[in-house]
């Protein structure tokens, strides 16, 4: 909490003003995030290897796959230390909508970890049982909407993307709605996380494009301008993203083709559910939809494949998610790697076209 102590000198040391706004506080963030989890790196996937914590491959999987048995898995751990670090560091603590986002992210970070575990060190490809992890899931999110909704006065309507005088109010039923949205999107990153750098990168582009939108949220003028909803303390999640985009960036200097190291659960999970909570923190539910639009497809595809063969018997892909697909296709993995990412930033922009178009 490095920020409040130098505002409090702000009064006898002018230059430390800077320190009060947003922009600058997000960038030095991202600075640190980016420098912490760049130098940790090396040391971190050493730890990995020495205490051979690798991937369990999945044997029904693409053949090309087998090669990276044993890559080091759990690298998602070192992008959350590298968030929470800075956060701790450059964030507004008085925010209440800043615990609820790093609260959620920790919590879905630690379920990662029990299921990376019982992957890793159990020898369980299928980790920790589905419905317990949904009930974990869903029992923070909720809480902590609940917390914000009665406590906080946290708004419960819905704001519908290009329609400026929408606004669906759920009521009570915003909790298990806003529920929904950090768990669906959770997972959805989780099933997209199978090729090396094909998760963090739209990670990446989603929360930045979030973060933006947060800080015109959380400003009463630029709200009122774009005719956008205005959330009190949401452009103190900008800081927040930050960190995510450069620990992110420095864990694709790891993760890219070839991978050094997987982030496994503890990071999808956690960077889902994270990117799920800005959504809702910043009132954009419906347009995470857009903004995260990969991920949707990728769970999408996963749904239409079960649905297919326990109705038909039949599969309407080669394998789910689609990102197999595309491999069993034929089609090289780094290409739908870097294609995938080329729709996330084509996404990115649509979404952030809403601003204006309402």
């Amino acid at each position: 909490m490095l920020y409040q102590w130098l505002v409090s000198l702000s009064d006898d040391i002018s230059v430390l003003n800077v320190f009060r706004y947003i922009s600058f506080r997000t960038f030095i963030a991202f600075l640190s995030s980016f420098l912490l989890c760049w130098m940790w790196g090396p040391h971190f996937i050493r730890r990995l290897v020495s205490k051979q914590i690798g991937q369990v491959v999945r044997d029904d999987g693409p053949k090309s796959h087998l090669k990276k048995q044993g890559t080091p898995t759990m690298g998602g751990g070192l992008i959350v230390m590298s968030m929470l670090i800075p956060s701790l560091l450059w964030a507004n603590w008085h925010i209440p909508l800043v615990w609820a986002c790093i609260v959620i992210t920790l919590s879905f970070a630690g379920i990662g970890y029990i299921d990376d575990y019982l992957k890793v060190f159990k020898k369980n490809t299928k980790g920790l049982s589905g419905k317990l992890r949904l009930a974990l899931e869903f029992g923070v999110s909720m809480f902590v909407i609940y917390i914000l909704v009665h406590y906080f006065q946290f708004q419960t309507h819905v704001s519908v993307p290009f329609f400026k005088n929408i606004h669906l109010d759920f009521g009570n039923w915003y909790i298990p709605f806003a529920g929904f949205v950090i768990v669906g999107c959770a997972n959805a990153v989780n099933l997209t996380d199978g090729l090396d750098g094909l998760a963090i990168v739209p990670i990446i582009i989603a929360t930045g494009t979030l973060a933006i939108i947060c800080y015109l949220t959380g400003h009463y003028n630029f709200a009122e301008y774009l005719q956008i909803p205005f959330v009190s303390g949401a452009g103190e999640l900008a800081p927040l993203a930050a960190t995510v985009i450069a620990a992110g960036l420095g864990f694709l200097w790891y993760n890219a083709y070839p991978a050094q190291v997987f982030m496994g659960d503890v990071g999808s999970l956690g960077l889902g559910g994270f990117l799920g909570t800005l959504a809702v923190l910043s009132k954009n539910e419906i347009l995470l939809v857009v903004v995260g639009g990969i991920f949707v497809v990728e769970a999408l595809s996963v749904i239409a494949q079960v649905t297919s063969f326990k109705l038909t018997g039949k599969r309407v892909l080669k394998m789910a998610p689609i990102h197999h697909h595309f491999e069993l296709k034929g089609v090289n993995e780094t290409k739908v790697v870097v294609r995938f990412w080329i729709v996330s930033i084509l996404l990115a922009i649509i979404s952030l076209s809403t601003l204006k178009l309402r």
